[in-house]
């Protein structure tokens, strides 16, 4: 039996910028993009109405924005994920996209195949953030202790532990590790537990933000 698609819905008030994505996500082979909206009380609307997997959410829009948009959506369909996609790295959109409800924030000019990845990992549950944007999250977590409960290298970590942190980082799933490294899915994630145990992190998103600021991936 073939997976079901994760059905997107794009909320952007540039026609043109709709049209785009949704010409590059309809040749995804595991994405059906069934709707969009030119704003964000649209898009709210075709929320109830269509129940999608994924949004894809630009922040300034007339009206309704996208952060009131994104937590008025996280509040009538949770299983519902936001994937912020704007060209903004302020620290104010980007803290209040996330307290929002977001699980991505992504700029604009990411590449086709890096959006259908987010797409994919935001529906198994899964954030991806720009560098630029992990970089900004790491600094805002600094103040509040997170360098004191951080190690600030990865050598504590066995060597297979430091591989899946990397693949991790790359945005790579249970699965796709699994793969790489040639070891069962439940290797993996008894490693991705360990990780988080050991960094004393609460999720992936984290331990991706740890592996950049500590420079064990590029």
């Amino acid at each position: 039996m073939q997976n079901e698609l994760v059905r997107v819905l794009i909320v952007d008030d540039h026609r043109v910028v709709r049209q785009g994505l949704r010409d590059f996500l309809e040749l995804h082979a595991a994405i059906e993009v069934v709707g969009e909206a030119g704003g964000g009380a649209e898009g709210v609307a075709l929320v109830r109405e269509l129940v999608p997997d994924v949004v894809l959410m630009d922040l300034m829009m007339a009206g309704v924005d996208g952060i009131t948009a994104t937590r008025q959506i996280r509040q009538i369909s949770p299983r519902t994920q936001v994937i912020v996609l704007t060209s903004f790295t302020d620290d104010q959109s980007i803290f209040r996209a996330m307290q929002a409800g977001a699980i991505s924030y992504l700029l604009k000019d990411v590449s086709p195949e890096g959006l259908a990845h987010a797409i994919l990992a935001a529906q198994r549950g899964e954030g991806v953030l720009h560098p630029a944007v992990a970089a900004r999250v790491m600094q805002e977590m600094q103040p509040a202790g997170a360098g004191q409960v951080l190690s600030p290298s990865g050598e504590h970590l066995t060597e297979r532990e430091l591989d899946v942190l990397r693949l991790i980082a790359q945005g790579k799933s249970n699965k796709e590790i699994a793969e790489i490294l040639i070891i069962s899915e439940k290797t993996v994630k008894t490693h991705v537990s360990n990780i988080l145990s050991k960094l004393h992190l609460a999720d992936r998103t984290q331990a991706a933000i740890y592996a950049l600021r500590q420079r064990i991936v590029p």
